[in-house]
């Protein structure tokens, strides 16, 4: 076997701009974090750059002076909770903070309730507005650990009676933010309140640094290794080879957001550490936020849609290392237009399943369906779509229901 390699692309840079405010106990120590992306309007956030804030808090070196040993409180769009950005996070760390939803719009407020649920369970704690405490988010309540009331906004009178409620209604703990003054600060403590967030502790901190992306060919041989389940010294020996790449990981392993008591030196004990689901869903978020050659975001974007939505599309009906085959082709379907060679030679030098080859190259095999259903969804192409959805005896309702989750959850991952 040859032992020379091709040389490393140059690996790409970007800026991080971003800010945190305190949030205090009532003998002024502070206990969390409110984290702000400074590049994008406070009221226009969204998955994607709620998403790639919390991934350059976790590959940023200077990541535990950042948290410091508090929580960390991230504000979430609904569509962002069914990112896999929050795998990569340990849940005591991150208070995910939920935005409400107009009081009237009673089905949506339910609708919403499982998911809600489903990452509560994770162990996520989930911080609310005061308008948790009303009559159309009864359901939500239960799993508040946290209330916020903005007291530029409320009147004392209606303040008061909001706070009394909580106190009788939950065992969350409630914070007051955008506290300005002195008395303010005095009136909420005789209230009962316990935690505060404002000008009068703190002004937001900023906080900038770079990051470095390494190239999408070095990421998806990564990948491939991860797939094939290959063994700890065989991935270590790429992370050798690929500085950027290594750099990555170690940084991202040892962010206060991954939770280790000690310090990750050894590409080896990273690897362990971290394992081959959580080592995957890095390295496509990376895949998903690294350029080069002139390829475009979007198109690395478009191939974790096309993975993420055969997957889900697969687990209607088959095992789990099928629906793993599924993401597969999905993901590296749009490999010739990553690495700018036609699909035989990128795939020459893969290690990659039977069924997962001939969906790429020729469509067919068991696969092949699914992908061609994939495409369909996407150039909106009505007559392969239903003939592909008859084939695999899927509804439209299916269909479009996962191809939401798959255009949410690649949004979540971020793009440059």
């Amino acid at each position: 076997m040859s032992t020379e390699h091709p040389p490393t692309p140059e690996p790409t840079s970007s800026a991080i701009s971003m800010a945190r405010q305190a949030i205090v106990n009532d003998s002024g120590s502070i206990m969390g974090y409110e984290l702000f992306d400074r590049s994008v309007n406070a009221d226009a956030h969204t998955a994607s750059s709620d998403a790639q804030m919390l991934f350059n808090l976790l590959s940023l070196a200077e990541g535990e002076t950042l948290i410091g040993k508090t929580l960390l409180f991230v504000n979430c769009t609904h569509d962002s909770l069914a990112g896999g950005h929050l795998d990569l996070v340990e849940p005591e760390h991150v208070v995910l903070e939920i935005p409400s939803l107009p009081a009237s719009q009673v089905e949506q407020i339910a609708l919403r309730l499982p998911t809600l649920q489903a990452i509560h369970t994770r162990g996520f704690k989930l911080a609310f507005d005061y308008s948790v405490l009303t009559r159309s988010y009864e359901d939500w309540l239960p799993l508040a650990s946290y209330i916020k009331f903005d007291v530029s906004i409320l009147k004392p009178p209606s303040l008061a009676s909001f706070v009394q409620l909580a106190q009788v209604k939950t065992k969350a703990k409630l914070i007051a933010e955008k506290v300005e003054t002195e008395i303010q600060y005095k009136q909420l403590k005789d209230l009962g309140v316990g935690l505060f967030q404002g000008y009068w502790f703190a002004q937001p901190t900023i906080i900038e640094g770079q990051t470095l992306r390494p190239s999408q060919a070095a990421i998806l041989q990564l990948i491939n290794l991860v797939r094939k389940q290959a063994s700890t010294a065989e991935i270590e020996e790429v992370l050798k080879r690929d500085p950027t790449l290594s750099f990555n990981l170690l940084r991202f392993i040892n962010s206060a957001g991954f939770g280790l008591r000690t310090e990750v030196t050894s590409f080896k004990h990273a690897v362990m550490l971290l394992g081959l689901k959580k080592l995957f869903k890095w390295a496509a978020l990376l895949m998903t936020t690294s350029t080069g050659g002139g390829v475009a975001p979007a198109v690395g974007t478009t191939a974790v849609v096309r993975g993420r939505l055969m997957e889900l599309l697969a687990a209607e009906a088959l095992p789990p290392e099928e629906c793993d085959h599924a993401f597969v082709i999905g993901v590296f379907s749009l490999l010739d237009s990553l690495l700018g060679m036609p699909m035989p030679a990128a795939l020459a030098n893969l290690s990659l399943p039977n069924s997962v080859t001939h969906a790429l190259l020729y469509q067919t095999g068991p696969l092949a369906d699914y992908l061609k259903l994939t495409l369909a969804c996407e150039n909106g192409d009505d007559e392969a779509f239903a003939k592909a959805a008859q084939a695999l005896q899927l509804t439209e309702k299916q269909i479009n229901w996962a191809h939401l989750q798959a255009l949410a959850w690649a949004e979540t991952l971020g793009q440059e």
